[in-house]
């Protein structure tokens, strides 16, 4: 029988879940309503007990969840995974990131730096600090929420803008460096989770294994992630 399933998303899967979704209805009946959000705000918002029957985000985020019994025990499956890149507004220099001193000297010489709230930003300050330039370069850092960090650098207001990989993809006006030196790159698997009292389980776990499925992952990849493994 048709479902309405009810999710919430970040938007790292977004471009590829745009497309896959109506695929997705038009293939089964169901029919699925999205909350957008960081990974962060849906996690304090189903804590704070908002309804919804699954979630798109982080692994670690959806772990937590089910830690915390919002979540079905058992329910994380991996959907794709990204990587923190950065970009500049389109036809400025590109820094040089093909190693970890060159990465590190290229934010000392940043005027501004631009990240989010989501994973990637989250990394990047930690990272900062490991590399011992978190104080020197405090005043020129920015963590934004609300807009695309590659539509900031597009616009000139940051220098170097850094998101995943998924969301600097579809942003006209930039030039992406590319991802961070291999010693210190990030990757993050973006997954799906389970209510633990949603009504509609079974429609949640067809909608999983859609994304899941081999025959999505040419689209995914044209989104800027790489699928999950099974």
């Amino acid at each position: 029988m048709p479902a309405e399933i009810k999710v919430m998303a970040t938007a790292a899967f977004k471009e590829a879940y745009l497309e896959l979704v109506p695929q997705f209805e038009s293939a089964t009946g169901h029919r699925v309503t999205t909350t957008w959000a960081t990974t962060a705000d849906i996690v304090e918002r189903v804590r704070g007990g908002e309804a919804t029957d699954m979630a798109v985000m982080a692994g670690d985020a959806i772990d937590k969840l089910i830690a915390s019994g919002q979540f079905a025990a058992g329910s994380r499956m991996d959907v794709a995974t990204s990587w923190v890149a950065g970009a500049v507004k389109q036809g400025a220099r590109k820094p040089d990131f093909s190693s970890v001193a060159s990465f590190k000297q290229a934010m000392l010489d940043a005027r501004s730096i631009a990240y989010s709230f989501g994973p990637s930003g989250v990394y990047l300050i930690e990272l900062f600090k490991h590399l011992g330039i978190a104080d020197a370069i405090a005043g020129k850092c920015q963590q934004l929420k609300g807009e695309p960090i590659g539509a900031v650098a597009a616009r000139g207001d940051a220098e170097i803008g850094f998101q995943q990989m998924s969301e600097l993809a579809p942003i006209a006006g930039i030039d992406i460096i590319g991802g961070l030196p291999k010693e210190i790159e990030c990757i993050t698997a973006f997954s799906t989770g389970r209510h633990a009292h949603t009504r509609v389980a079974d429609a949640v776990n067809a909608l999983t294994a859609f994304f899941r499925a081999p025959s999505v992952h040419a689209l995914i990849r044209s989104k800027g992630m790489e699928p999950a493994q099974p």
